[in-house]
C-alpha cells in the first residue's frame, strides 16, 4: 500500500526552496543531526545503549552542557530515548529509537566519505591557500 500522504525528500525541497526558508521545520532537525556532537551521539548510539558519562568519553571534547543540549534535541525529535533510573546517584541511559537507528546509518554514510576523502578535501584546502 503507498503512503497516501507521501513526504517530499531534502533534495526536492531544496530545488523547490521550502529548507531555504527560515521557517521550514526541518532546518532543526538537521541542524541538531548534522551539527558535530549530534553526529557523534548518533553515530556511539549505534553500538548500542551508553551513561551519559560514556557518551562524554567517548565523544572526546564535548563539554558535559553541550552533551546535555545534543542529547535533549535529539530525544525532542525522537531519535533518542532517555531512561533514568530510580537511584541515587543518578543512572541515565540513552539508546537510539528506531527512527534514531535510520538516522544515524544516513549521518554514519557522511561520516565514512569524510573520512575516506578527508586527504582529498586537505589537498584541495592547501592547495586554495597555496594560491591566496
Amino acid at each position: 500500500m503507498t503512503d497516501p500522504h507521501p513526504r517530499e525528500s531534502l533534495s526536492d525541497q531544496i530545488r523547490r526552496g521550502a529548507l531555504l526558508s527560515t521557517d521550514c521545520p526541518s532546518r532543526e532537525v538537521l541542524k541538531r543531526m548534522t551539527s558535530l556532537w549530534g553526529l557523534l551521539v548518533l553515530m556511539i548510539l549505534r553500538d548500542g545503549t551508553r551513561r551519559f558519562s560514556d557518551l562524554r568519553r567517548a565523544a572526546a571534547g564535548v563539554s558535559e552542557k553541550m552533551l546535555a543540549q545534543t542529547l535533549q534535541g535529539l530525544e525532542a525529535d525522537g531519535l533518542i530515548d532517555r531512561h533514568a533510573f530510580p537511584v541515587i546517584p543518578p543512572h541515565v541511559e540513552y539508546s537510539l529509537t528506531p527512527l534514531g537507528i535510520e538516522a544515524a546509518e544516513r549521518v554514519a554514510a557522511l561520516a565514512d566519505w569524510v573520512e575516506v576523502n578527508l586527504p582529498r578535501v586537505m589537498e584541495a584546502r592547501a592547495t586554495r591557500l597555496a594560491a591566496e
